[in-house]
């Protein structure tokens, strides 16, 4: 390979960037929200098979995302480290996709069971496999702290709209147009964006050069990064109490409110929103009382926001305090990425080796740490609820709903907030002590 010395970096134009946080999220947001509504609810599968899948796909989660890091931060191409892993990943991700929300109909019982776990297992690996390498172009492609809110200000408005369709809007869609019809439309734009967002993206050429970075040693620097850990627990039970927010609300308005399907579109279009308008504000809290203490802000606002949430009985009562959801969740999501990155850059300066690839998919997987409590949620909604699936849903099915919407989100949410507590940069209390 040549030298590549005295090459410069072409620059990267946030928005092509961005859009691709909407092709990353149009499939996935679909996959996580409405898998447990399509399989439990409306196939018959039970709760504690469900919950059962969500807990066999964590400890997967936990073996591949190490291994897409690692390999993504070793690649060295012409093309870059990245672009290749997206460009091969995304078709493979659609297809796994669409297959998951189409089940072959004479499949019953333990056959329909087996085909979720396997099409949930390849549909989450391969979303693994797409953001570790996403994720680990952000720090690279705008190395500094005001590209940086820019550019994740976008990118997370772009998410956001890309949640209006697939969470809000879909259970319109799905009524229109069945699940496998709208995972395939959903899946086709997914493709024409992570591809235009990937071709756009300039790597560093210096990167090829830098060298390479080695299993243990990354493995060891990993483990032993505070930062890391104090972040990655705070994100796992943000996480899940988010994750279970999105799933819970269906359940919620069928069961708790007692309202039609339909509804579901307002109270999430409410969450999703607010979230929306709500970026712009952020950025500017952002740039007032800086990153840190806007990060724990936004945790602490969606902790509030579910001891109302709790007492609503009808539809306008959940839309108001869903609105205080959405706009906690547009706080985590402007800040949240930011920081990781930080932790990123600090790796980068004590080691002198870059494994953005390493650290992303290792926070992706702390995130996707929510599979244990969001696992955990559903097996207590059975054995304390009784509600097993929609032909079985128990005695108070309301009370089983409102459980996973509210009680406990709230709890993870806490427990987030303590771990965020702790996260404290050197150039902060630096900062601090010069004013």
């Amino acid at each position: 390979m040549k030298k590549l010395e005295g090459v410069k970096q072409k620059t990267t134009s946030p928005f092509r960037y961005a859009i691709g946080m909407f092709g990353t999220s149009i499939p996935i947001n679909m996959f996580k929200t409405f898998a447990a509504i399509f399989y439990v609810d409306t196939l018959g599968v039970s709760t504690d098979r469900y919950a059962l899948v969500l807990f066999i796909y964590t400890f997967i989660d936990a073996l591949d995302n190490p291994v897409y890091g690692f390999f993504s931060d070793r690649t060295r191409t012409k093309w870059g480290r990245r672009r290749p892993w997206l460009v091969i990943g995304t078709p493979l991700l659609v297809l796994s996709f669409i297959m998951f929300y189409t089940p072959p109909t004479s499949l019953t019982g333990d056959g329909l069971f087996v085909y979720m776990l396997l099409m949930y297992i390849l549909t989450g690996t391969l979303d693994s496999l797409i953001n570790a390498n996403y994720g680990a172009l952000f720090p690279e492609l705008f190395p500094d702290e005001a590209g940086r809110a820019k550019s994740n200000s976008m990118r997370q408005a772009f998410q956001l709209v890309a949640m209006v369709i697939s969470i809000a809007l879909t259970p319109m869609v799905t009524k229109k147009l069945g699940y496998s019809t709208t995972s395939i439309v959903y899946g086709a734009l997914a493709l024409v964006v992570i591809l235009y967002c990937t071709l756009g993206c300039h790597e560093n050429p210096q990167s090829i050069e830098m060298e390479k970075p080695q299993l243990f040693s990354s493995l060891k620097a990993l483990f032993t990064n505070q930062h890391f850990w104090i972040f990655g627990f705070a994100n796992a039970f943000y996480s899940a109490g988010a994750a279970l927010v999105m799933q819970g609300v269906p359940f919620f308005v069928k069961y708790t409110l007692g309202l039609d399907e339909g509804k579901t579109t307002i109270m999430l279009g409410s969450v999703m929103g607010i979230a929306v308008i709500s970026i712009i504000i952020w950025a500017t809290i952002v740039k007032k009382i800086t990153l840190m203490p806007a990060w724990r802000s936004a945790i602490f606002v969606i902790t509030l926001s579910f001891i109302p949430m709790y007492f609503v009985k009808t539809l306008s009562t959940a839309i108001m305090a869903s609105s205080i959801v959405g706009f906690g969740i547009a706080g985590v999501l402007v800040t949240m990425d930011m920081v990781g990155a930080r932790i990123m850059d600090e790796d980068t300066a004590k080691h002198g080796i870059k494994r953005e690839g390493i650290y992303a998919s290792a926070m992706g997987f702390m995130n996707r740490l929510n599979g244990l409590f969001t696992s955990l949620a559903f097996l207590l909604v059975n054995k304390i609820y009784g509600f097993e699936s929609g032909d079985l849903p128990g005695d108070n099915p309301g009370g089983a709903a409102r459980f996973l919407l509210v009680v406990f989100p709230f709890f993870c949410m806490v427990i987030g907030l303590i771990f965020a507590n702790f996260m404290h940069f050197e150039s902060d209390k630096k900062r601090r002590k010069s004013k």
